[in-house]
């Protein structure tokens, strides 16, 4: 099947591997939005700090306690966004976009094991609010995200940086992971 590859015409291939697609509304192929899913999008939930000081470029320095500053910044977010979203069902895994792109910028992936619960979490985000902003939750096509993840990123190879069309997913901590007891590794990209 050519569904949601580069040979196929008429669906977009980003939106379905990544579920977002930088051109939006003006894409020439099809966003088709799936009616149900396994994973719910929370678009441009996360907030990161150095969101602003990264999207000047490379004229701001930032130094190690910036990095440690944001590790926390992000710890804390993901370690309160799991436990609320833990209420809905047993999640398989949460993704967190590092990327600076418009279309990409802090949207968070929740990937429930069952899709009733993604709908229970649906239903129950939309109209609520997070840190002052309005929480948009969507079904995501995207259930599979090894074809979503930037590889080169990964590997700290990304050319692209934060503009990149794949996915930069940032990672809690170890000790994050301990607590809430998910893995703290994730399989690699193949």
């Amino acid at each position: 099947s050519i569904h949601g590859t580069e040979q196929d015409r008429v669906n977009c291939p980003f939106y379905f591997k990544v579920g977002a697609c930088r051109h939006g509304d003006r894409c020439s192929r099809q966003h088709n939005k799936p009616l149900f899913s396994q994973t719910v999008l929370l678009a441009h939930m996360y907030q990161a700090p150095a969101s602003a000081a990264m999207a000047q470029g490379p004229t701001s320095l930032q130094s190690a306690s910036d990095d440690k500053e944001a590790q926390e910044h992000f710890d804390d977010f993901y370690e309160e966004i799991y436990e609320e979203l833990e209420k809905f069902g047993k999640i398989d895994e949460i993704n967190v976009c590092a990327n600076l792109g418009d279309h990409m910028i802090g949207n968070v992936y929740v990937k429930y094991f069952e899709e009733e619960d993604a709908e229970k979490a649906l239903t129950a985000l939309n109209g609520r609010f997070y840190a002052g902003r309005l929480i948009m939750a969507e079904y995501s096509p995207v259930t599979d995200f090894r074809e979503s993840r930037c590889r080169q990123y990964e590997e700290s190879q990304c050319k692209y940086g934060g503009h990149c069309n794949f996915m930069h997913i940032s990672r809690p901590c170890k000790d994050v992971c301990k607590r809430l007891g998910i893995r703290a590794t994730y399989e690699p990209a193949r």
